[in-house]
């Protein structure tokens, strides 16, 4: 089994960024953080302006393939030839952030139970675990504004402040949405903003008063992760390597 390879030196190709998104798509499935053919994985494509790759409309993600996800511009409208149909109201979320936020080269959002629970609650994650604290005061939270569509544009502005210089957000009788600079990132913080949410409606299912650890030690917690320089690369060559040997058709 191979080392950890570093960090890529030169912007990914689009080979590169197909088949990534393809695996988290896939990924997104095998966890059960699907909604059907709803909710979008996108990612900006390197050295072309305002195009990214996301999902075409109506496909399962546990059947997207890295030639299936198509280009598309900042308003979600085909940037290739394509006979998939598109949902460009789908793309306003993703479309608002990767345009605010050049780090943000990879948006996620989701519809999980656990992501839906927590966010009807009027609070944030709490720190009720190790997992948890590493998202401590780190998430951002958008209050409801109805379905986020194309005929409500001022909700874009209202998204990315509240998103701000996090990479990770609770909407509001929603969902969850998370941000990285590379696939691998993002779907590392979605993962465990996923667990997270998972972990406290677990424990406050349990009828039982909680423990909330001190500030001292929930921020102590939060910086030993900081001091991790591996943002999920490790954990994402081991699911590419898990899918290449159990689903390598997300390849194709």
């Amino acid at each position: 089994m191979s080392s950890l390879s570093p960090a890529p030196a030169t912007a990914p190709t689009e080979k590169t960024l197909r088949e990534d998104l393809a695996a988290a798509y896939r990924l997104m499935a095998l966890f059960g953080m699907t909604d059907l053919v709803y909710t979008h994985l996108s990612v900006r494509l390197s050295g072309r302006a305002h195009a990214y790759l996301v999902n075409p409309y109506g496909f399962l993600f546990e059947e997207i393939t890295a030639s299936s996800l198509v280009v598309v511009d900042a308003d979600g409208l085909p940037r290739q030839d394509t006979s998939w149909p598109i949902n460009p109201a789908g793309f306003v979320i993703h479309s608002a952030i990767h345009r605010s936020r050049p780090d943000a080269a990879c948006v996620m959002h989701t519809h999980t139970l656990a992501g839906m629970v927590v966010a009807a609650q009027e609070q944030n994650i709490l720190p009720l675990n190790q997992i948890n604290m590493e998202f401590y005061g780190r998430v951002g939270f958008h209050s409801y504004e109805g379905i986020a569509a194309d005929d409500n544009l001022s909700e874009r502005e209202r998204l990315v402040r509240d998103l701000g210089t996090r990479n990770a957000l609770i909407l509001q009788n929603h969902g969850l949405l998370t941000v990285g600079g590379t696939i691998a990132q993002a779907f590392y913080r979605m993962y465990y903003l996923e667990q997270s949410c998972r972990i406290q409606i677990a424990a406050q299912s349990t009828g039982v008063k909680l423990h909330i650890p001190s500030e001292a030690q929930i921020l102590r917690a939060r910086g030993q992760f900081e001091d991790d320089p591996d943002e999920g690369r490790l954990i994402w060559q081991a699911l590419r390597r898990k899918l290449d040997r159990e689903q390598p058709d997300y390849r194709d």
